[in-house]
């Protein structure tokens, strides 16, 4: 290599640093950008005929946030709320929990202050999801941008995304028959995590939360929303929420509520898992496995966005080795 391609070569890695830098305090909302754009893109290749492009990535936008951002904000509102009165109310006593914790003592020997454990989660929770009040204003602000951020960028992926596909079709050095391949597959995995892992853990949270409400469980949204999330963990599950919430309600002197709503749990809510995911997914199913290690991993290093980034990138490891393997002589062959 001569020094003119070393000095390239250097600049193309520092300017790529650098971008990272600038880049690195918005990876949240560049990456929901992302992830948007390639839910909205088959309806914006429909809609872009008849009303152009721009239009059409801006009718787009504008729909995404509204459909999204808004009920999203209100719903995090709305479930802080009630984390917060929950916490209160256990530092009050209005949650019966004496019944509970004698019960447990009777099992077990071990005396138990359930209250204070839960007030301390749920405070600690709410603490971790939305700061302590003096980062308030902060953190709205930096939230703000960052929507404005990913709002701009969804719009420009939307209106020239074909374009950049084509670009980078150029640009990677490798034959169109393997590019394709890669991109497929990956285009394949993502839609499997989006549709067949989130789409499936929101309706199980939601069914879930059904049944908390019928059975007269308070704090539903919260409880709701926290199930959500951890349906996207296939080895917790909603499990460690209804479950408990059940035993709740034999302890404080439901027993039929309590049973009904296990009895719901283990069938409603837990067949829905092995219906729906078959259902929707289809043949591009990714292990639990994976979806595990991704999640994980994708909170440790990109935050809340991992929960869905994370079980893509590392089910792209598949595809990228299926992808070597089938044209890797080729490729040598072509190479002397």
């Amino acid at each position: 290599m001569n020094v003119s391609k070393a000095f390239l070569v250097l600049l193309v890695l520092a300017v790529t640093y650098v971008s990272a830098l600038l880049v690195e305090p918005f990876l949240q909302f560049v990456l929901a950008a992302v992830l948007l754009a390639y839910v909205l893109f088959p309806l914006h290749r429909r809609l872009e005929p008849r009303v152009g492009s721009a239009i059409s990535a801006l009718v787009l936008v504008v729909g995404a946030t509204l459909a999204v951002a808004v009920p999203l904000v209100v719903l995090v509102a709305y479930v802080a709320a009630e984390a917060i009165d929950l916490a209160g109310d256990i530092d009050e006593g209005d949650v019966e929990l004496q019944a509970l914790e004698e019960g447990i003592e009777d099992l077990t020997g071990f005396d138990v202050n359930l209250a204070e454990t839960v007030s301390g989660s749920v405070e600690t929770v709410v603490e971790l999801a939305f700061g302590s009040a003096t980062d308030v204003f902060a953190s709205f602000v930096h939230t703000l941008i960052g929507l404005g951020l990913a709002a701009f960028i969804l719009f420009y992926l939307l209106k020239d995304g074909a374009a950049l596909m084509d670009w980078l079709r150029d640009r990677l050095p490798l034959p169109p028959t393997v590019i394709e391949d890669l991109l497929d597959g990956v285009s394949e995995i993502t839609w499997a995590v989006l549709v067949g892992h989130v789409a499936v853990a929101v309706i199980q949270g939601v069914i879930a939360g059904v049944g908390l409400f019928a059975t007269g469980v308070p704090n539903v949204a919260f409880f709701t929303a926290l199930m959500i999330i951890l349906a996207l963990i296939p080895a917790i599950g909603t499990f460690v929420i209804w479950a408990p919430a059940a035993a709740w309600l034999v302890w404080t002197g439901e027993p039929v509520l309590g049973g009904a709503l296990f009895v719901y749990g283990t069938v409603v809510v837990g067949i829905s898992d092995e219906f729906l995911r078959p259902l929707i997914v289809g043949r591009a199913d990714v292990s639990p496995s994976v979806i595990i290690v991704g999640v994980i991993g994708g909170l440790y290093l990109m935050g809340f966005i991992g929960l869905f980034f994370g079980p893509i990138v590392v089910a792209s490891l598949k595809v990228v080795v299926e992808t070597f393997d089938e044209h890797y002589d080729s490729l040598e062959l072509l190479s002397t």
